[in-house]
């Protein structure tokens, strides 16, 4: 079938095109100033990153902390009309347990299903900001690494190691050629004072008594 000197299917394609260029160049722009506002918000926040034009993480918590976690979210082509993918299968995320991945995904996506239609990577981050402490419940505050590491501490601590003990004996000072000679004058190498040091005063003492006697 035709319509004047075009086919019907030419005619919806000349009718439909335009209207799916512009949806396409409003999303694109759409993108571009969400992009620009997290930028500027979260400027100088160093737990926020643009992996590329559609891929933003954020990092909840500090590094080395085990209920730490690190929140992907990429926009496909329709986004914010669709919910972007939400990703925790990260490598940063390798010490968090499946099931609470799973619940902080659940309830991202809930979060996003209600933003439909609305830039909304700003609201998803800044609200897990609030949630994420009830989400981590089932999270164990310290890893098993770290439990091993304190229930060997523990028991080095029951074999009463002193810590004193542990720590390499100081040295002791040296002293001079001086001061050596002058201790060994005073004392022996036993502790001792050197036998017979006295016997010249006893002689001399001797002497003197005799000589009293005598003129006496």
């Amino acid at each position: 079938m035709s319509f004047g000197l075009f086919p019907v299917n030419t005619i919806s394609l000349i009718v439909t095109c335009p209207f799916e260029i512009l949806s396409s160049c409003k999303m694109r722009e759409e993108h571009q100033e969400e992009r620009e506002v997290l930028q500027s918000i979260y400027e100088g926040d160093t737990s926020y990153s643009m992996i590329d034009d559609t891929t933003f993480q954020y990092k909840y918590g500090e590094t080395g902390d085990n209920r730490s976690f690190l929140v992907e979210i990429r926009w496909g082509p329709e986004y914010p009309d669709v919910v972007p993918t939400i990703n925790l299968d990260l490598f940063y995320n390798k010490h968090i347990l499946s099931s609470v991945k799973e619940k902080l995904c659940s309830a991202l996506l809930e979060q996003a299903e209600a933003n439909i239609g609305m830039s909304m990577t700003f609201t998803l981050f800044e609200w897990l900001k609030e949630a994420k402490d009830e989400i981590l419940e089932d999270q164990p505050a310290e890893s098993s690494v770290n439990n091993s590491v304190a229930d060997i501490s523990s028991g080095v601590s029951q074999l009463g190691v002193d810590n004193e003990s542990l720590e390499p004996s100081k040295k002791k000072e040296q002293l001079t050629k001086a001061q050596k000679r002058r201790l060994w004058d005073r004392q022996n190498a036993q502790g001792e004072r050197p036998r017979g040091y006295d016997w010249v005063d006893v002689i001399k003492h001797l002497s003197q008594t005799g000589s009293s006697k005598t003129d006496g």
